[in-house]
């Protein structure tokens, strides 16, 4: 895989619905199964400086915990108030059994 592209998991490693927390070029990130589909998304919450790991995947979104706002995982647009920006996103792919994320 070429750079900027980083493996940050193995391929198999999140079950639907889960996530995980992780680094890429200089970011914390969160990696997200939704529904057999992986996705990279900051993970503080665009409302406030809240882990989004904190909340659930719920479809193809992510939930915040702390006021309930809901992101989607494709777009990252705020979808449920109070949040009213949306959250990065980062392309993924799968190669030689990893997951690889861009963070740039």
């Amino acid at each position: 895989m070429q750079a900027p592209f980083e493996a940050v998991a193995e391929v198999d490693e999140l079950a639907p619905g889960e996530m995980k927390k992780i680094r890429a070029g200089g970011r914390d990130l969160l990696l997200c199964n939704a529904e057999g589909d992986l996705y990279a998304v900051d993970e503080m919450c665009s409302h406030e400086d809240y882990s989004l790991h904190l909340g659930c995947i719920q479809g193809r979104k992510i939930k915040c915990s702390l006021h309930g706002s809901y992101f989607d995982l494709a777009s990252g647009a705020a979808l449920v108030e109070p949040a009213d920006e949306p959250i990065g996103t980062y392309p993924v792919k799968i190669s030689a059994g990893k997951v690889w994320v861009d963070p740039t």
